[in-house]
C-alpha cells in the first residue's frame, strides 16, 4: 500500500505547513460557535478553494472544538470531478498525506465497505480528488487520533451511499460531507436556487439534483441516513465566490451544515 500524496496543495490551500497552520487558525478565530454544543455527527462543508470557501467551511468545522476525542472514525464524502464513476470509489492507499502529516485510513472499515456491490477500490478517482482533500486538513486541526474513511461518490442511487455509511457508522463516526452548491449562474439566480437547496436540506430531502449541488449523490444517501436515525440539521454559514471575487455574473454558491442526534443543546 501507498501513500496518496496532496493532489491540489499550493492551489486550493496552502503548501506551507506554516501558512496552511495560520490560514486555518484565521479561520477557525473568526467562526462563531457554542463552546457548549455536543458534538455533531455529520458535517456539510464546500469544497472549494480556501479563499473562496474556506471561512463558511471553517463554521461549521468549529463544531468540534471541545471535541477532539469524540471520534475514533471520520468517513468523508465527496464528488468525482476527474473521472468517469459509478458507484464508489475507495483507495488502495494506506495513509492520506497533507502539509500537515499523514491520516491513516480505517483498513478494516474499507474491506467491509468493499463487500457492497457498488464499491470498488478505485485509486485513479482519489489521485487528482479535491473534494476530500481540502477537507483533511480541517480535521488534522481539530481532531486527535482518528482514522479516515475516504470515499469518491460518482452516479450512484440514494440506497447504496445509505447502506454504505451504515455499514461502517457507529457512535464515535463523524461523516463528513463535502459538496458545493450552484454553478455559475448570476448572483441574484444562484441566491434564489441556493435558498432552497438549504431548505431541502434542511429538512433531509433526498432528490437533490447536480445543478443544485455538485455532491448531490454523497449528499443524498447521507441526508438519507440522517433522515432514518432523527438526526436535525442546522444551518451554519452560506455564501458564493463572486462575494471574494466581485464578479457577481457567474457565482458559485457554498453553504454549510452541522448535524445532531436530536435536537441539539
Amino acid at each position: 500500500m501507498t501513500i496518496r500524496m496532496p493532489a491540489v496543495s499550493g492551489a486550493f490551500y496552502p503548501a506551507e505547513s506554516h501558512q496552511l497552520h495560520h490560514q486555518l487558525a484565521t479561520f477557525l478565530g473568526q467562526a462563531n460557535y457554542d463552546a457548549d454544543s455536543r458534538a455533531p455527527t455529520m458535517l456539510v462543508v464546500p469544497h472549494a478553494g480556501y479563499i473562496y470557501s474556506g471561512q463558511i467551511a471553517a463554521n461549521a468545522y468549529a463544531s468540534l472544538k471541545n471535541h477532539r476525542d469524540a471520534y475514533r472514525r471520520v468517513v468523508v464524502l465527496g464528488p468525482s470531478h476527474r473521472v468517469a464513476l459509478h458507484g464508489i470509489a475507495v483507495a488502495e492507499h494506506a495513509t492520506f498525506r497533507t502539509p500537515l502529516g499523514d491520516i491513516k485510513l480505517d483498513q478494516i472499515a474499507i474491506n467491509r465497505l468493499t463487500d457492497l456491490p457498488g464499491v470498488d477500490v478505485r485509486t485513479d478517482a482519489h489521485a487528482l480528488e479535491h473534494s476530500l482533500e481540502v477537507q483533511l486538513p480541517f480535521l488534522q486541526t481539530l481532531l486527535d487520533n482518528f482514522l479516515l474513511v475516504p470515499l469518491v461518490v460518482g452516479q450512484s442511487n440514494v440506497e447504496l451511499v445509505r447502506e454504505a455509511i451504515e455499514t461502517i457508522w457507529d457512535e464515535q463516526t463523524l461523516i463528513v460531507v463535502s459538496t458545493d452548491l450552484s454553478h455559475f449562474l448570476y448572483d441574484a439566480d444562484a441566491n434564489r436556487v441556493d435558498a432552497n437547496t438549504i431548505q431541502k436540506i434542511l429538512h433531509c430531502e433526498t432528490s437533490l439534483l447536480g445543478e443544485e449541488a455538485c455532491g448531490h449523490h454523497p449528499l443524498n444517501g447521507a441526508l438519507a441516513f440522517a433522515k432514518g436515525r432523527g438526526w436535525q440539521v442546522e444551518p451554519i454559514a452560506k455564501g458564493n465566490s463572486g462575494e471574494i471575487t466581485g464578479d457577481k455574473e457567474r457565482v458559485v454558491g457554498y453553504a454549510s451544515f452541522a448535524v445532531y442526534d436530536g435536537v441539539s443543546s
